[in-house]
């Protein structure tokens, strides 16, 4: 996969198609919006999803983390889609967590969706995380310079002269970054939305997950 470079609040960041960030200088990966459990959550509500979705987020995660060996993993917040989600998770799924967590400092920043999570969780729980120039939250409180978060799910369609491009993206304005959600049943909102241009202005950068590769566009190309 073909991955892109760009500089947040001066750090350069490595932005991966998976939808996960990797800051080399800090050996950090980043990723938001897991949702595990939200398939066994929909069926608690009599809304029968296929059960798979931990296992499929926590496969494509492991391969991530394997491909960049971090020291340090944060999870922008809604880890899991309800507060008994972890409850709800199989001994296999579990067993993978806490294969991924192993060996690195692990941090779990919550979210809306899981404001509170166990504690016998592997790894540490965190209402926001700051290493040096950057801070890692789960909702932008829109005066964070240099600040990462998570919660809206950006996704964007684009029309070039070959085709139209939909789906999931990184947007930023070279000092705040909402990441896209990578859990496996989740949705999208338009960065078009007045809450995503609430926190990045009317001018900005998405980058927009291919199938092997970024597309960098400015705002204004946005449909």
């Amino acid at each position: 996969m073909s991955v892109e470079t760009f500089h947040l609040n001066g750090v350069a960041l490595t932005a991966d198609p998976a939808g996960i960030l990797f800051w080399p200088e800090r050996s950090l990966l980043v990723v938001s919006d897991l949702h595990l459990e939200k398939g066994s959550s929909y069926a608690v509500r009599g809304v029968h999803l296929p059960p798979y979705d931990t296992a499929e987020t926590l496969k494509r995660l492991a391969l991530l983390v394997s491909a960049y060996a971090p020291e340090r993993v944060i999870c922008l917040g809604d880890n899991f889609h309800d507060l008994g989600g972890p409850g709800r998770m199989s001994e296999s799924d579990r067993n993978a967590l806490a294969a991924l967590v192993a060996g690195r400092d692990w941090c779990w920043v919550t979210g809306n969706h899981d404001p509170d999570l166990p504690e016998d969780l592997p790894g540490r729980n965190s209402l926001e995380e700051t290493v040096g120039a950057l801070t890692f939250r789960h909702e932008s409180n829109r005066n964070g310079i240099g600040e990462i978060s998570g919660h809206f799910h950006p996704s964007a369609r684009v029309k070039t002269r070959q085709r139209h491009l939909s789906g999931r993206c990184f947007a930023h304005n070279g000092q705040r970054l909402i990441m896209p959600a990578f859990g496996t049943l989740t949705g999208g909102l338009s960065v078009r939305d007045p809450a995503i241009g609430a926190v990045l202005g009317r001018s900005f950068e998405i980058l927009f997950l291919g199938p092997r590769r970024l597309y960098r566009f400015p705002s204004k190309a946005v449909a």
